[in-house]
């Protein structure tokens, strides 16, 4: 059947559905970003005990397409994780214990007092009331399921909603499911956040987990969280029961770091020197002295030379990111587009580097349409005003600010043009999303319509949207996304879907059909014929479509979000299905995430 036009990303799917072992972390992973000595294999620690079943899921809330969007992303979760119980100034920072090393254990008696610690039964910075899903998101299903998904789930995914979508589910916080422990079912989510880009969560999750209660799969994670982040300093805190749980040069490594960040030079100096002697004048023990010598005040200089490296790993970008290290961009162009969007994110880089990684976030919902409009007014503020950043920052403001509607669409319509590639311009369209959003509606604008139109939803303004109705041509894009994005539960007219199909391309039309069935905005019997009709195979079944409708019956919707993610194992529009799109707006609409459903069908036709 055609649920996906990439074959591999399918397979991977069934793989995961099928599978009954949980492999080790350092399998299914991007090598390119792992550190040094990740492979290494740790030993797992039993599972604590399950917590009691989840009473049976409501209804998610859904989530307001039309709501300003939060720095991280459009619609997105947001909210950072409690920090885990720093020393008061009146408590002891450290305990000696009789071998003369910190006992972590009396330390955390002073800095994490019972009433503090959390618990492992529900874990996730997210609650529902800061746009987390309900604690019974994943409902009864199994952990080791779940975990399986997650780690073999090929992140980015093509959808930028569907993309927002997962990561509001990963943050959530959740019920622990059966069959795993707390702390590693929140590394897995945490390391997934990582693949897809989104650095900050995946830190946000490591730390909504107590330190003391970090498993070996945890600590591994982390350190790749603070990496992305490019926050040594933040590994600090799990140095020391890190090397006792699980040890490896990395943590060896981080500790001299973390002594020469904290001014201490008499146990930095040792530790980086017997590092050397064990490693040699590696690139990875030179970013790390270099590091250490910053922190005691600059007594180590440290050169670092790129010509015989010939890989980037997290390790590297993490660690030279911090150290004010450039990084050739011949190792930048060989990794994962991940690294993008942690550029993107990373407040150590200047405004200019962050400005094209940025714009590709944010057409992976990485970066909110507000966030991208606020950096692009740092770079006009701070920036030379030579430089083209600067150019598109002016044009942006132009496009507020400007005397009359025909000039501020003139500047819009310079951002839009000289965007090069489909994502270069879908991230265009996200740029200018507000600024469309206060375009007064008129028929003198009908000929941009469909892009403004394309552009007000690419942030989930609907609602600003729906007032070109009367506008947008019928049958055009344009016209097509607003019956797609009406937030209004009326049904379509049938004739609306039949005008659109017959002046789309083939493609578009069957999309269309095919989200509109789905959303519930036609009925079932015009909703099948008319995808019989486009070639829609709907009925045709396999381990996926069973999975997620299973879930969808039991509303879960976070293992719905999950398994729509199976579903879009692609980087391209192109490699998602009619059928895919079927599946994943109907399943999400049953367990009320119609708002994504929505925007994820809108995007379908502004990408393709």
């Amino acid at each position: 059947m055609k649920i996906s036009r990439t074959s591999t990303a399918i397979a991977a799917a069934l793989a995961a559905l099928a599978g009954v072992g949980i492999p080790a972390l350092g399998q299914d992973r991007p090598e390119s970003l792992l550190p040094p000595g990740f492979n290494d294999p740790v030993a797992a620690p039993a599972p604590a005990p399950a917590p009691a079943p989840a009473p049976a899921p409501t209804r998610a809330p859904q989530p307001g397409a039309t709501r300003a969007p939060a720095p991280g992303g459009d619609s997105a979760a947001s909210g950072a994780a409690p920090d885990g119980g720093a020393p008061t100034a009146a408590s002891p920072a450290r305990a000696e214990a009789g071998s003369g090393e910190v006992d972590y254990a009396v330390v955390a008696k002073y800095e994490l007092p019972d009433f503090a610690k959390r618990s492992l039964a529900v874990v996730g910075p997210s609650s529902p009331a800061s746009d987390g899903l309900p604690a019974n998101a994943f409902g009864n299903a199994d952990g080791r399921y779940l975990e399986a998904l997650m780690r073999r789930l090929d992140a980015p995914i093509a959808s930028r909603w569907l993309s927002i979508a997962l990561r509001r589910a990963l943050l959530s916080r959740v019920n622990t499911p059966a069959g795993v422990n707390g702390a590693d079912f929140a590394a897995e989510r945490a390391w997934l956040l990582v693949r897809m880009g989104e650095a900050e969560a995946a830190r946000a999750m490591v730390q909504s987990v107590d330190v003391a209660n970090y498993t070996p799969k945890m600590f591994q994670v982390a350190m790749q969280a603070m990496l992305a982040t490019a926050d040594p300093g933040g590994m600090c805190p799990m140095v020391t029961p890190a090397l006792r749980t699980a040890p490896d040069r990395n943590w060896r490594l981080a500790e001299a770091i973390c002594a020469g960040l904290g001014g201490d030079p008499n146990k930095a100096g040792p530790l980086i020197d017997g590092a050397r002697r064990r490693l040699g004048n590696t690139i990875d023990m030179l970013l790390a002295e270099k590091l250490v010598g910053m922190g005691v005040a600059g007594r180590r200089a440290v050169t670092v030379e790129w010509d015989q490296v010939d890989g980037l790993t997290a390790w590297r970008w993490g660690l030279a990111v911090a150290s004010n290290t450039d990084v050739p961009d011949r190792l930048l162009s060989g990794v994962g587009p991940q690294v993008r969007y942690w550029r993107a994110t990373s407040p150590a880089l200047g405004l200019r580097d962050r400005a094209a990684a940025a714009e590709a976030a944010a057409s992976q919902g990485v970066f909110s349409s507000q966030a991208l409009t606020d950096l692009y007014g740092e770079i006009e503020e701070q920036e030379d005003a030579s430089t083209a950043e600067v150019a598109v920052a002016r044009d942006l403001r132009a496009a507020f600010i400007a005397a009359t509607p025909a000039d501020r669409l003139d500047r819009m319509r310079q951002l839009w043009d000289e965007a090069q590639g489909p994502r270069a311009a879908y991230s265009r369209l996200i740029l200018t999303a507000r600024a469309a959003a206060a375009v007064h509606p008129s028929a003198e604008h009908r000929e941009d319509s469909d892009r403004i139109i394309a552009s007000m939803l690419s942030a989930g303004y609907d609602r600003a949207a729906m007032r070109w109705r009367d506008v947008a041509a019928r049958g055009s894009d344009g016209w097509g996304m607003l019956l797609l994005a009406d937030p209004a539960s009326r049904a379509a007219d049938v004739r609306d879907v039949e005008a659109y199909r017959s002046s789309a391309d083939a493609t578009n039309g069957a999309m269309l059909i095919a989200a509109m069935a789905g959303l519930g905005k036609i009925t079932r019997a015009d909703g099948e014929r008319l995808m019989r009709g486009a070639g829609v195979e709907f009925g045709a079944a396999n381990a996926w479509t069973r999975a997620i409708a299973r879930a969808a019956d039991a509303r879960q919707p976070g293992t719905v979000v999950l398994l729509a993610a199976m579903g879009m194992q692609t980087r391209v529009w192109d490699g998602v299905s009619p059928e895919a799109l079927y599946h994943i707006t109907r399943a999400l609409t049953r367990v009320g995430l119609e708002n994504y459903a929505r925007m994820i069908a809108v995007e379908a036709i502004t990408r393709l």
